[in-house]
């Protein structure tokens, strides 16, 4: 099946853009399109899993988690690694962030940024007191909690037996809960952005959690993940002309808008942009769909699709690897998600056969026994 959308090349790099992303089209020599990813299971849990912790099946630590364990933190009075959806995302949803068996404080924060209408303005009406879900605590003050932390640490301390680990850090994530009381309403609050930067965005959820992200990374998180939407919203088997042109246009302008406020901010050369799903969709028209009789959407397909990068040592303004003349499998410069998570962890400084921890008789490490670094997209 044809797309039913039109392509036409933007910026001086003159790469092929769809009609449903043209802000995306805009900044596209910031950015190096991907176009021969593959992974290796077509459902969404397996692929999900895949994408975020680097193995198909649940247990494993996150690419967040990773990325903390092995940087730590800018701020200690914020997580290192923040998740952001309106409720939450995905078939899957906590073992995407999850720490596994690395110490508690690497497990991600998720934050359901919902807004009520989709039309919203992402800056009015918004307390974001009322984001985080049990960070104030009404009973005590922020002295009397402090003394709590104090002696909970006195206690462990009186105990004379070795360090344990995990009791460690279960303290460390109360201490973090404990500062998060005094700067996340500072960071967590968009009213305080310009009108124009609160334009750039647009309306709607991904534009609010897209500006919450430069926000944190800003203020020295070490990753944060903003999903679309609970469920699987892109998974379009029935209908993409439609399907597609509604997710494109919630996610277009803001997605454009990180890479544009990053760079005005200064932080673009140092902070990464991934964009991608979990696979991507065959050249074919769906047959069924759950409903019988051919559809116009498509199915999932994991032997080829494309993802982007921009900013964090990036070469934009390019493409790389390439399909058949289908659109359905990688045949040029394949590229696995260990080797994606590869690259993602060399272009933050640290060797992905390196980042190991020991845990039941084994080193363990986020690509596995696999991945390579993509040294052609690196600038």
């Amino acid at each position: 099946m044809k797309s039913p959308f039109t392509f036409k090349k933007y910026g001086q790099s003159g790469i092929e853009v769809s009609e449903i992303w043209p802000n995306i089209g805009e900044v596209i020599d910031d950015i190096c399109v991907v176009r021969s990813v593959y992974t290796d299971i077509p459902n969404h849990e397996p692929s999900m899993l895949m994408m975020n912790t680097g193995h198909s099946q649940t247990g494993r630590p996150s690419l967040g988690s990773w990325l903390t364990y092995g940087l730590g933190t800018d701020n200690k009075n914020l997580p290192g690694y923040v998740v952001l959806c309106p409720s939450t995302p995905t078939t899957v949803g906590p073992p995407l962030w999850n720490n596994s068996f690395l110490p508690a404080v690497h497990q991600g924060t998720f934050i359901a940024d919902r807004v009520e209408r989709a039309d919203q303005i992402i800056g009015k009406d918004f307390d974001p007191k009322k984001l985080v879900s049990f960070i104030y605590n009404k009973d005590f003050t922020l002295t009397e909690q402090r003394r709590e932390m104090d002696l909970l640490e006195q206690l462990d301390k009186l105990r004379g037996a070795p360090a344990d680990p995990q009791l460690e850090a279960a303290i460390t994530s109360m201490e973090v809960a404990y500062k998060m009381q005094t700067e996340a309403p500072e960071v967590f609050d968009i009213r305080k952005e310009s009108e124009a930067t609160l334009k750039m965005y647009g309306t709607g959820s991904t534009a609010r959690g897209c500006l919450m992200a430069v926000r944190l990374a800003e203020r020295g998180v070490r990753m944060v993940q903003v999903y679309y939407a609970p469920g699987d919203p892109w998974d379009h088997h029935a209908d993409i002309n439609t399907a597609h042109r509604r997710t494109a246009k919630d996610s277009d302008q803001p997605f454009a808008a990180v890479i544009k406020d990053l760079k005005s901010r200064g932080l673009l050369k140092d902070t990464l942009v991934v964009c991608g799903s979990e696979f991507g969709r065959t050249p074919v028209v769906e047959i069924g769909a759950g409903a019988g009789g051919v559809q116009a959407g498509r199915d999932h397909n994991p032997f080829g699709f494309s993802m982007w990068l921009a900013g964090g040592g990036i070469k934009g303004g390019m493409t790389y690897g390439r399909t058949d003349d289908f659109g359905f499998k990688a045949i040029e410069n394949p590229i696995h998600v260990h080797d994606l998570h590869a690259t993602i962890l060399h272009l933050m400084g640290i060797d992905h056969t390196k980042l190991t921890y020991r845990f039941s008789g084994r080193d363990f490490r986020l690509t596995d026994v696999s991945g390579k670094v993509i040294q052609d997209i690196i600038a």
